[in-house]
């Protein structure tokens, strides 16, 4: 069992990071990799809408370039909304690192309670190859 409160507390600090002059939705992540290693990451805006990433996917691609191949859990936190949940992009991004035999649990932060569900129930049927 992991520590959610770091994670989520890890999250909140990469939020402040976040440039998000169109939106103006910051959103900070802090992913758990197998190894024990947090990586962080925030939403990164960009004018040509396409080349925008989320903090989910900056923080999940930060961990493989350093290395880890599998991640265990996932805190995403916004300052703008309750229970920020990740996009579709995001959840597949997330299956293609879980390990096939362990189910990825994402941490949120609902009216000052944290929730963890399972990728699973975010993701039904993603897909390797």
């Amino acid at each position: 069992m992991c520590d959610y409160k770091l994670l989520m507390d890890n999250a909140k600090q990469a939020s402040k990071m976040s440039y998000s002059p169109f939106s103006r939705f910051a959103v900070g992540a802090c992913v758990l990799a197998k190894s024990g290693k947090l990586y962080t990451g925030c939403n990164v805006e960009n004018s040509s809408f396409g080349m925008t990433i989320c903090a989910e996917r900056c923080a999940i691609f930060k961990a493989v370039s350093e290395g880890e191949r599998t991640i265990t859990a996932v805190a995403i936190y916004s300052p703008n909304a309750d229970d920020c949940n990740p996009c579709g992009a995001c959840r597949q991004v997330m299956y293609e690192f879980q390990d096939d035999d362990d189910d990825i649990e994402i941490i949120t932060e609902n009216m000052g309670e944290l929730v963890v569900r399972k990728l699973s129930e975010y993701l039904p049927y993603g897909f390797k190859i």
